[in-house]
């Protein structure tokens, strides 16, 4: 347990999302515990500073890639052919991001198709989200916090140290608080599936500049569909999935619902509405776990999926059930 909380990089919450405005005032000393090195405004907040908790990692403790390098797909010989990699594109700028770095490191600030972006990944979450790191005509670069919120990734941004929940992009603590970030269109593939599909494409590499056990998973056995979270996450009593089964999160403007895997896996092709949009969600399998066997490579298979509109490709997640259960509570679920 305590290699998976020193290499957790997400954070934990005790209640929902507050719905209230911004709190403001004089200069408000940082919450103990959490608060130290930052030159956050925590006057500035939409929910109480109390839900967010320690994940063991201080500040920066699992550290953000700034600076990530790549090599073309048609060269790579060291990732297997079922491991789990973020795909990206932007325009004809196409990258894989392989779980068993970001596992490690959980932001990556990048520049994609000449957009700059953060690619992000909350192993306690399974949350697997790509952002546009511009906000009010600046562009952002991201940190870890080493805090959690609902068992997920709270990150900052170097600028102004606000913080950021991964599970929504929605500034809540700081000077950007009540700002969203906009989502880009990720989603997890085997990495044979991209390179098949993109030889010429950019995948990260190893050469991060930090020392660590890269293809390792630090989290051994934590996506057991039936065992809870490390840490405390809202709602916690939602038995309608079990905590940890996979599911296709899909929200747009006040509609959410989710798709789980064991009813894609079935059926293969669902088609569901979700605020006015018809999306078509389809399963693939042939996709690792990261975080079932030590080894990320011998992970089981748990697939994957794929969500269109009108053919195109759009935004989604593959959250553990937990995290929506947490953050979107009365979700509709898919049967």
């Amino acid at each position: 347990m305590s290699r998976l909380l020193a290499a957790a990089a997400c954070a934990f919450v005790v209640g929902a999302v507050g719905v209230g405005g911004v709190a403001s005032g004089g200069r408000c000393p940082a919450p103990s515990g959490i608060g130290s090195g930052f030159k956050t405004d925590f006057c500035r907040h939409l929910v109480p500073l109390s839900q967010f908790q320690s994940g063991g990692p201080g500040k920066d403790g699992i550290p953000a890639l700034d600076h990530p390098r790549f090599q073309r797909a048609s060269t790579v010989d060291w990732l297997a052919s079922r491991e789990p990699v973020i795909e990206l594109a932007v325009g004809r700028d196409v990258r894989a991001y392989p779980l068993q770095i970001l596992i490690w490191h959980e932001i990556v600030n990048d520049r994609v198709g000449g957009l700059p972006v953060a690619v992000t990944f909350c192993p306690l979450c399974n949350t697997a989200i790509a952002f546009d790191r511009r906000v009010r005509g600046r562009t952002l670069s991201f940190g870890t916090t080493g805090n959690l919120r609902n068992s997920d990734l709270v990150m900052y941004d170097r600028q102004t140290e606000s913080w950021w929940q991964q599970f929504g992009g929605l500034a809540l603590v700081g000077h950007y608080a009540g700002v969203r970030l906009r989502q880009l269109p990720a989603r997890i593939v085997a990495w044979r599936e991209f390179a098949r599909r993109h030889p010429g494409g950019l995948v990260l590499t190893r050469d991060t500049g930090f020392s660590r056990p890269y293809g390792e998973n630090p989290y051994s056995g934590y996506d057991d569909v039936s065992s809870p979270p490390f840490f405390p996450a809202a709602h916690a009593n939602d038995r309608r999935l079990a905590p940890k089964e996979r599911v296709v999160f899909l929200e747009r403007g006040r509609d959410a619902a989710v798709v789980p895997f064991s009813v894609l896996r079935r059926r293969r092709v669902v088609r569901v509405s979700v605020g006015g949009h018809h999306l078509v969600v389809r399963w693939r399998g042939g996709v690792a776990s990261a975080l079932d066997s030590s080894a990320i490579p011998r992970g089981r298979d748990v697939g994957a999926a794929t969500v269109t509109e009108h053919g195109r490709p759009v935004v989604f997640e593959e959250p553990f059930w937990f995290a929506v259960a947490a953050f979107r509570p009365h979700v509709r679920i898919v049967r």
